[in-house]
């Protein structure tokens, strides 16, 4: 059974098939998901959610082949030139601020596990820049290890759809798993992810064409939807 809330309480069964019908309106849209972060290993899919931050995938897809031909393996980025790497992920934006990351994180890697990304979310949030969602993301997606990522697209939908009432990263991710089975929790992530960037924008969803509007607690939804139809 799911824990309870990030506030101790316990999700109702109201609740928990409310979530359910989101989840199955979500399946239907997003029958297979999964990142679409281009990687081949643990290791190029960590650095590649790092430099994902605050940029597309497709901006990272398109530095990431030349920094991985550049750094094939942890303990050679340890020891890049930060002038070269910043040249090489420039795109993808904040790059002196994402090139220490990177830098740092691998120097992490070599030094606590031998080059190798551990399997554990309190290990990989202790490698400098690793924070739960992108440990969460490569848990998921290398091992099939259930955990909820929860960036901004999360965020915002589980607030709107009334999943959640928190604001803080760690107990979104607590009160989801606390209303989702288990099994359910990688994949939901990333459908929440897709789906806020297909239709809930959180300047201008697309409320007019939402499957999950009669589930959705936002103030501005009927004015929205009202607007996306036009």
């Amino acid at each position: 059974m799911p824990g309870p809330r990030a506030d101790g309480t316990t999700p109702s069964a109201a609740d928990r098939g409310a979530a359910r019908a989101v989840l199955n309106r979500l399946r239907k849209r997003y029958p297979k998901i999964g990142t679409a972060l281009d990687h081949q290993g643990p290791w190029q899919l960590l650095v590649a959610t790092v430099l994902s931050a605050q940029t597309t995938d497709e901006n990272v897809n398109k530095a990431a082949p030349a920094l991985f031909a550049r750094y094939p393996a942890p303990g050679d980025l340890a020891e890049a030139d930060p002038r070269e790497v910043e040249e090489i992920v420039f795109s993808t934006g904040f790059y002196r601020r994402k090139t220490e990351a990177i830098i740092k994180l691998s120097r992490d890697l070599e030094e606590m596990h031998g080059g190798e990304v551990p399997a554990d979310i309190d290990e990989l949030v202790k490698l400098h820049g690793v924070g739960r969602k992108t440990a969460s993301v490569v848990l998921a997606e290398i091992w099939d290890i259930p955990a909820v990522a929860v960036d901004t697209h999360v965020a915002r939908i589980a607030g709107r759809l009334g999943l959640t009432s928190q604001t803080d990263p760690t107990a979104i991710e607590s009160d989801l798993k606390s209303l989702f089975p288990k099994g359910d929790w990688s994949a939901l992530s990333m459908r929440l992810i897709q789906f806020g960037r297909d239709v809930c924008d959180a300047r201008r969803p697309l409320c007019g064409s939402c499957e999950l509007l009669a589930f959705c607690e936002w103030p501005g939804r009927w004015e929205q939807a009202g607007a996306s139809r036009e």
